[in-house]
């Protein structure tokens, strides 16, 4: 039997927690919603986003653009990718830090550390259902 972590519904402690998070903890921190067919094919709902893979922006200025990840800030919390990028006043590109509730998994940069991970992930979801 699992034993539910406590958590509070208080704002304050929120912001704390994921101020306070180790960097272990923060990498959880950065899910990410998978697309209808790559939950259907690996039956889960969201990964990790990690560099390379593809993604789709469904919120905020971007909304409806797909782009690569180019680096994942876990000390900041956000992702970059390379089509989000905006003009600055002196002429340079700067990518534009997105969260990662704002994103869609589309398509995964699979290796086989990730493909064991997904694995070992689908089996635990297999176990708790019995």
């Amino acid at each position: 039997m699992m034993v539910k972590k406590l958590s509070s519904i208080s704002p304050r402690k929120q912001r704390r927690r994921v101020q306070n998070a180790t960097n272990h903890e923060r990498k959880n921190l950065l899910k990410c919603r998978l697309d209808e067919f790559l939950q259907e094919e690996y039956g889960l709902r969201s990964l990790v986003v990690k560099k390379g893979d593809l993604v789709r922006i469904m919120r905020g200025q971007f909304r409806d653009t797909e782009g690569k990840v180019t680096e994942v800030s876990y000390r900041k919390g956000v992702v970059y990718l390379d089509n989000a990028t905006i003009t600055k006043s002196d002429g340079k590109e700067a990518n534009i830090p997105i969260h990662p509730s704002n994103l869609l998994l589309v398509k995964l940069e699979l290796n086989d550390e990730r493909k064991s991970l997904i694995e070992k992930k689908v089996m635990k979801v297999a176990e708790s259902e019995e």
